[in-house]
């Protein structure tokens, strides 16, 4: 194989996993949020998870094609070399993908307290305004009387 080849089938592989993770968030577009985000993760762990062929060439494959490869015809002992890897990356994504999840749920949390602080803010607002148009019938006489008498006055 040459260079050539090579890129040219990274290339072939990199279109094709992405439609495959493009068609995985199509299938998973109605599940449960916290359902959904870990299960796409997984598959682009497993679709982008790349493996040594050939250390002295620096030659790459899919991890998870070659964990499958080496379990299906038994050919060598690279399966556990790609599983270590899938476990390695998939570690430190689930940790990059925590921390994403830590820090929306602040984000939500204080949107959450502040769209709570404003809207008991709202309510006393208008319990303040109730309680001021909600005259009684004796104050509603005092305050055309204070107006008829102030009209009288100005007659004057």
């Amino acid at each position: 194989m040459t260079e050539n080849d090579y890129q040219l089938a990274w290339g072939i592989y990199a279109v094709s996993a992405l439609g495959c993770l493009l068609a995985w968030f199509y299938f998973t577009g109605w599940m449960w949020r916290y359902v959904r985000e870990p299960l796409r993760v997984i598959v682009a762990i497993m679709l982008f998870t790349p493996t040594v062929v050939d250390p002295a060439r620096d030659f790459y494959a899919p991890a998870i094609a070659i964990t499958v490869m080496d379990l299906l015809f038994k050919v060598s002992n690279d399966a556990w070399r790609s599983v270590a890897d899938l476990v390695m990356y998939g570690a430190m994504v689930f940790a990059v993908y925590l921390v994403f999840v830590v820090i929306r749920w602040l984000l939500t949390r204080k949107k959450r307290s502040g769209l709570r602080e404003a809207q008991r803010q709202a309510a006393e607002a208008a319990e303040q305004e109730a309680a001021e148009t909600a005259l009684t019938m004796q104050q509603m006489l005092e305050l055309e009387r204070d107006s008829q008498s102030a009209g009288l006055v100005a007659r004057r």
